[in-house]
Formats: C-alpha cells, structure tokens, sequence
C-alpha cells in the first residue's frame, strides 16, 4: 500500500507493532507542527485575562493557538504558539513564577496551522516597542515546547532516567541518526567503541542479534 503523500517521510511505513515508540520519539518534542486540534472553547485575541481565571475556563479542553504571558505589571514577557496552551503556560509558571507569569492574552485556532500561528505570533510581536524576555536571544528560562518545559521541571536524577528511557526507546526503533550522536561523544572506552560497532552494524544489516546478546550479557 502507497504512503500517503500528505504525511512526512519519517512517519511512514511505521510497522503497528513500533507505532507507539515512533509517536513517543516523533511527536512529543514539537507540538508546533500540528494539523488539527477542534477545540470547544474560542479566544479571540482581544482581551487580557487573569491566567488563574482563565486556567479554570479552560482546565478540561485543550486549546490551540498564539498566546501571550504578561507579568503582574501588565508587561509581556513571552509570546508564542502551542497545541496545548494550558501546559505551556503550567510549563512557563512553573519556570518563572506567578509573578513574571499573571495574565494572558489568547487567540485560539480551530484547525491549528503552524504557518498562521507563527504569522500572529510575529503580528503581535509587531505590536510592542519592545521585545519580551521570553523572545530574546536571553530568554532561556522560557521552554518553546512542552517536551523542553517538562524537562526543564525535571530533577537531574528525573532527567537521566528519562534520557536513559528515551535511548532504549530510540535503540529499539533503530533510529538511524543514533550512531552519529553516539559517535560525536567524547573519549569513549573500548567497550563503548565496541558497543557503538556493534549498533552501527545492526542499523546498516538490520540484524540486531549481536546487540540483543550483549545487553543479555550485561544484565546481572
């Protein structure tokens, strides 16, 4: 059966039984690129609201579309887009503090497209004599996706556990691009050198046997 050709390559010819991996791997780190997302509450841009009040309008519906985060002194701090604007905002508060993070201005989009949402983020952004904090080269406190504001939250030890999860998800799916980066390492042991063939080999023959055996062997 042919791929369709609205979907992107790396999410094609994805076998059932690796659909659930490709989703965690492929879909978590950028909920910019969104097609569709119906929502059931709207915003239309306009008016500036509390962002304790408005979290209660919206604690059960998923909102998509441009948002703006202002401080207690009604100075924006942040602008961008999400699929789901509540837990970017969660993300941002949590970061930042109620404080930098009191009200907020939304405009949703029903059929969420990332080239609109960009559009008005850019058109708000226009707006202002000023760029927020957020926006600036400086503003790394502020996650652009909800995967980068969960792993902002995260402890270090919470961090390694995720990292070490991720790699074994992305080992399972035989995801190409794993070599390089394990190469781009600095100073790997013999071992690590002799594990890294060994996943080079398997990726390239689709023959992972050798690598299944030496996680066999290593377990205890």
């Amino acid at each position: 059966m042919m791929a369709d050709n609205n979907t992107p390559l790396e999410h094609q010819n994805v076998p059932v039984a690796h659909q659930g991996l490709h989703s965690f791997l492929y879909s978590s780190d950028d909920e910019h690129n969104v097609d569709n997302s119906p929502i059931a509450i709207a915003f239309d841009g306009t008016t500036i609201a509390k962002i304790s009040e408005w979290s209660q309008q919206t604690s059960n519906t998923k909102v998509a579309g441009v948002y703006a985060v202002l401080d207690s002194g009604r100075t924006y701090q942040y602008i961008g887009y999400s699929r789901d604007v509540l837990r970017s905002v969660e993300g941002h508060i949590m970061q930042n503090g109620t404080d930098t993070c009191t009200y907020i201005r939304v405009k949703t989009f029903k059929f969420p497209k990332r080239q609109a949402m960009e559009a008005m983020k850019k058109e708000w952004m226009a707006e202002l004599d000023y760029t927020p904090a957020g926006n600036s080269e400086g503003g790394n406190t502020w996650a652009r996706t909800i995967g980068e504001t969960a792993k902002a939250s995260m402890t270090q030890e919470e961090r390694e556990a995720y990292e070490e999860k991720k790699l074994k998800l992305r080992k399972a799916m035989a995801d190409p691009t794993l070599v390089d980066e394990l190469t781009a390492n600095n100073s790997p042991s013999e071992a690590e050198v002799e594990r890294r063939q060994k996943l080079e080999a398997a990726v390239k023959n689709d023959d992972w046997s050798s690598v299944i055996e030496s996680q066999k062997s290593s377990q205890p």
